[in-house]
């Protein structure tokens, strides 16, 4: 099998610098040839790594570095302009696309104006923004997306997650990182009580982490980036992203904005809980390799206290919750 080559700062430039001038997408107001002839390129720290580079100011580019990637990059493409009517928040557009090298691909993108969840904080309008956001994602027709070849994802076990979660919360209490003694706020009855319903599959984006949510200094949500991971399947698993990304609090009150009610949210906000205990278990234990500050803030968020904390009875009759 022959190895995929690694993107090096001449092989973006010299892709950028092509697709500009065919686009006629150069940077505003620069009549520089030297620039025009070499747009500044730099890799983004976040998320992508060296597969997605900032090309000037106003655009990204993303190299696929594998086939299964290629497939997902071409699919986001065609999701994007799915679901970018029902959203109120911006969705990047493609200037260009095609292959950077033999079977794997690349996207030109526009690049939305803002930093991110991780750099500032969302403001009570930024939580009707996530609110619209969540509200649109269950507008989007699943079956066009599936027609696109969106996967289909079960909904996961929580009592599954919550055996390992007490047991990764045993390690962490006494790495002295984190109180097993919360964890048991999850009961198993009540993670029998979270489990997912029937007949409530929606698009999922199921990347929303503090990257891949545009927030600007003003904490409005200006854009979600990054769909290649993008499922059909439980809203939940959205719920439990943004509580990694913009706190518990603000997660559970736009889900609730959007019309969820209780369970949807207390489920998503064990499964963010769940996780994050286990992602830094892992992490400490040498068995995954992310960002030890991410890892902490992430479980400090998802761990933030809201009202709704216990799990009540649920109504079975026909999707009704308590609220």
């Amino acid at each position: 099998m022959t190895q995929a080559p690694t993107p090096t700062a001449d092989t973006v430039r010299q892709l950028a610098r092509t697709l500009l001038r065919k686009s006629g997408e150069g940077e505003a107001g620069d009549t520089s040839a030297a620039t025009a002839a070499a747009p500044e390129v730099r890799p983004v720290a976040e998320g992508g790594g060296h597969s997605t580079w900032w090309v000037g100011t106003r655009h990204v580019l993303r190299l696929a570095t594998d086939r299964d990637a290629s497939l997902r990059r071409r699919r986001e493409v065609r999701l994007r302009d799915l679901v970018r009517p029902h959203l109120p928040v911006a969705v990047p557009s493609a200037v260009a696309q095609g292959e950077w090298a033999p079977g794997l691909a690349y996207t030109l993108d526009t690049r939305i104006a803002g930093g991110t969840a991780d750099q500032h904080d969302v403001s009570a309008v930024g939580e009707d923004d996530l609110a619209g956001l969540l509200s649109g994602m269950r507008e989007v027709p699943v079956r066009q997306a599936e027609t696109l070849g969106v996967p289909r994802l079960a909904p996961r076990s929580l009592e599954a997650l919550r055996r390992m979660a007490v047991h990764a919360a045993e390690d962490l209490g006494k790495a002295d990182e984190f109180d097993p003694a919360r964890i048991a706020q999850l009961t198993a009855p009540a993670a029998a009580q979270l489990a997912a319903q029937p007949g409530t599959a929606v698009l999922v984006h199921h990347a929303l982490r503090g990257e891949h949510v545009v927030v600007s200094a003003d904490g409005r949500v200006r854009g979600v980036l990054e769909w290649t991971d993008a499922v059909v399947g439980d809203p939940a698993e959205d719920i439990a992203g943004l509580a990694l990304a913009v706190g518990a609090p603000a997660a559970v009150r736009a889900a609730t904005l959007a019309g969820y009610g209780a369970r949807p949210c207390l489920r998503g906000l064990w499964l963010a809980r769940c996780d994050t205990v286990i992602r830094l278990a892992d992490r400490l234990q040498g068995r995954d390799d992310g960002p030890l500050p991410l890892l902490r803030t992430q479980l400090r968020r998802a761990w933030e206290a809201i009202l709704l904390e216990r799990v009540t009875e649920f109504r079975e009759d026909g999707g009704g919750e308590e609220t």
